[in-house]
């Protein structure tokens, strides 16, 4: 169905034909958005055409969803666009051709995505209708018997587009070739260009906002998820996007906590508690991650003794990140805790796509594509180490996000790695 023009829909917008296909309205005239300049998209166009050559696809499906392995994902990436309304939307991808952005809603809401994409053309899906949608978008442009891909929507659980989606698009185009091309966008995104970067410097600075205000409101009295609160309204306050906020909380005197709570319950803080926390927020579909231990009033001795520990392989590992060295090098180094007869969660680091990605460095090996095995310059690291003491009751989580560059790393959550005591 084509679009109606807003001079053909005044007095009919309560029709749901029309108010769905509506197009040319003032609405959100004055909406301000961030995008990345025009040089920037045409190169991640052209570096995608060059990927779809490479693999003879005559067209390209880039999903994105909204859950934390995706966060937008290759869709986001090529569009400016992240949405709710579903398991994924999709950037439809013609050889060099412009791309289509096939969202959920119609209405007000397309409106409002036209405002913030930079593509032109932008398709709703017919209430969910997405792989009827796709396939209606690739024969109006002539590839009902072309090789069709399509990409993970979340490359970190390989999940790809949904069933019913992808049998209407086998339905609509019962002659072309429709395939999975998997994990398509790892290895254009997985350094970074200058725009990235800024924008991963951007997170770092709400990360280190959300860090000051979760320890402002870390006082006795306050539930972990007021923490939570406090960081998430620092993100958005910034312009950034919560990813999640990992937040527990545990007396030293008995404590019974090796990792942070997923979800922040609404146990109230006391006096000789220890926060344990991971932080993560993206800022323009960068994510970057923090965690910091907080202290609850002064830590008895083997509090400080514990983290002195914790920071000492933290800072070994630390040192490995640098052009010319391996991430097997940053897991040799990780062995400092066992070492020192400490525990640990299995995962010592990880690399940062859109959000989590390979390389991987755990206790028990790395996980990397080939080719991934050399830390090299533009790549965003999570340096993430829990140790947990011997007994399995207790746990430390100390987390900083890192830029390679050309002779080292930079730190772009600039908050200092001590313990923090309030």
């Amino acid at each position: 169905m084509g679009d109606v023009d807003f001079a053909d829909a005044r007095g009919r917008l309560h029709r749901h034909d029309t108010f769905n296909t509506i197009a040319g309205t003032p609405w959100y005239a004055d909406a301000v958005y961030e995008r990345f300049s025009r040089q920037e998209y045409d190169r991640r166009f052209r570096a995608t055409h060059e990927k779809m050559a490479r693999l003879g696809l005559d067209a390209l499906i880039a999903p994105g969803g909204p859950n934390h392995w995706s966060f937008g994902g290759g869709m986001r990436w090529l569009t400016n666009h992240w949405e709710w309304h579903g398991v994924a939307a999709y950037a439809v991808v013609p050889r060099d051709e412009e791309p289509v952005l096939v969202c959920g809603p119609g209405g007000a809401h397309r409106e409002a995505i036209r405002r913030a994409t930079p593509v032109r053309h932008v398709r709703e899906s017919g209430r969910g209708r997405f792989g009827r949608t796709i396939a209606e978008v690739l024969a109006e442009r002539g590839l009902e018997r072309g090789t069709i891909g399509h990409s993970f929507v979340d490359p970190f659980f390989e999940s790809s587009m949904p069933a019913n989606d992808l049998q209407a698009l086998h339905d609509g185009l019962p002659d072309a070739e429709i395939r999975s091309v998997g994990d398509f966008f790892h290895e254009l995104v997985h350094r970074k260009s200058d725009e990235e970067i800024e924008c991963v410097r951007r997170a770092g600075e709400l990360m280190d906002r959300a860090m000051e205000a979760m320890i402002e409101r870390a006082r006795p009295g306050a539930t972990e998820y007021q923490l939570a609160a406090a960081a998430a309204h620092a993100i958005m306050d910034g312009g950034g996007q919560v990813d999640f906020l990992i937040i527990g909380s545990t007396p030293t005197s008995a404590p019974g906590l090796v990792f942070g709570n997923p979800w922040p319950s609404g146990r109230a803080l006391r006096d000789g508690d220890i926060v344990i926390n991971e932080l993560a927020c993206s800022y323009r579909g960068y994510t970057v991650q923090i965690g910091t231990p907080i202290c609850v009033g002064e830590p008895p001795s083997w509090v400080r003794s514990f983290f002195a520990d914790v920071l000492e392989g933290f800072d070994r590992m630390a040192a490995e990140l640098r052009p010319g060295k391996t991430w097997e090098d940053v897991r040799e180094a990780g062995r400092y805790y066992a070492e020192r007869g400490y525990d640990s969660r299995p995962l010592l680091l990880h690399c940062i796509d859109f959000v989590t990605h390979t390389p991987q460095v755990l206790v028990e090996g790395v996980r990397a594509d080939d080719g991934d095995e050399q830390i090299v310059p533009r790549v965003l690291a999570m340096l993430e180490p829990t140790v947990i003491n011997a007994e399995g009751t207790f746990g430390m989580f100390l987390g900083r996000s890192y830029v390679i560059t050309e002779d080292g790393h930079d730190q772009v959550t600039k908050f200092p790695t001590e313990l923090v005591l309030n």
